[in-house]
């Protein structure tokens, strides 16, 4: 990895960048992780893709969404050979950037590992851990 990268965070609506943005989540969650697919791929036409590219190769990728409660982030997903290097946090201020004026209740399911990662931005556990697609995670909220 280089020292210096060439990261670039985008908001990507054109087919061949969103086959981009699936692939990365497909390599980390359904590979990496294991995730059944069929809990992989929902809500994709109703939801805001970023695609994270480190001299324009793709690294990372995530998604925002409204839902009944508020603005949801999810699918937060860097490859493996970029991780520790900025990626995710680049994904979320970028994701974060894009909501909406008005976005107030702002959250997300975090897998446990990546708990740390969403405090720097604000978000803080609520309730107890729990079971999603058999990875453990919490649910947080930004204050």
């Amino acid at each position: 990895m280089p020292t210096s990268l060439n990261l670039k965070v985008e908001k990507v609506t054109e087919q061949p960048d969103l086959d981009k943005v699936f692939a990365v989540r497909r390599e980390v969650f359904v590979v990496e992780q294991n995730c059944p697919p069929e809990l992989e791929w929902e809500f994709e036409d109703e939801s805001n893709h970023f695609l994270a590219t480190v001299d324009g190769e793709p690294a990372g990728a995530c998604r925002w969404r409204k839902t009944d409660n508020g603005y949801k982030l999810e699918r937060f997903a860097v490859f493996k050979k970029f991780r520790g290097f900025g990626v995710g946090q680049a994904l979320v201020q970028t994701a974060l950037d894009d909501l909406p004026a008005d976005a107030e209740y702002v959250y997300l399911n975090a897998q446990v590992q990546a708990v740390s990662l969403y405090e720097k931005f604000g978000f803080e556990k609520t309730g107890p851990e729990f079971e999603e697609a058999g990875i453990q995670h919490y649910k947080m909220i930004r204050k």
